[in-house]
């Protein structure tokens, strides 16, 4: 479906753009691209006064709390697994604004065990503007779980990237087109300029 309008209240959500995980090499798009994309956003948002989400990721030390699987043992072993400091903060670029909401999740998804739909609601958001890292993973769990509690949805597509250009294509042209709106960080730009001045 092609991107033919925002809502009124339309949130940007960004799910994982954290210090740890933008390190990781992109694909098919580079990290710092979609990152570049996403701050690019993020203002284009706050100036108009719409809320702008920060989702990151994080586990207690002992990995306890992190999400696994029972066919995935080298992940469920890695849980535990000592991180750098500072792996789960906001990259500087999109952190220091006060107004953003910051959500944490310890899923893959942003709505399970977080307060990120009572957020929305209470700011009366109808929509979800979505990109982040990895698309196969956070943003699409996220997008599922949006289109479940009713959301409208718009996919950035290039303002969202894998570890896998597969996985990334996949979701992109056979998963989001079924759940909302997919266009690029240029097309959500103008649209929004139209619809909000």
């Amino acid at each position: 479906m092609a991107l033919t309008a925002l809502d009124t209240r339309t949130a940007l959500v960004l799910v994982d753009l954290q210090k740890g995980i933008l390190g990781a090499p992109g694909a098919p798009i580079p990290s710092r691209d979609v990152l570049a994309r996403s701050v690019e956003l993020a203002d284009a948002f706050r100036a108009r006064n719409l809320p702008v989400v920060l989702v990151r990721v994080t586990f207690a030390p002992d990995g306890a709390d992190a999400v696994s699987t029972r066919t995935d043992a080298s992940r469920r072993a890695g849980a535990g697994a000592a991180r750098p400091a500072g792996w789960d903060e906001i990259v500087p670029e999109l952190s220091g604004h006060p107004e953003d909401i910051v959500v944490t999740k310890r899923n893959w998804g942003a709505f399970y065990g977080t307060d990120l739909d009572l957020q929305l609601r209470r700011r009366g958001v109808t929509q979800i503007v979505l990109g982040g890292i990895a698309t196969a993973i956070g943003v699409e769990s996220t997008a599922r779980s949006a289109q479940e509690h009713g959301y409208h949805l718009t996919l950035v597509t290039d303002a969202m990237t894998d570890l896998d250009a597969d996985a990334h294509r996949n979701s992109v042209e056979r998963i989001f087109p079924k759940m909302g709106e997919c266009g690029t960080t240029a097309e959500v730009l103008e649209l929004l300029a139209k619809t909000h001045g």
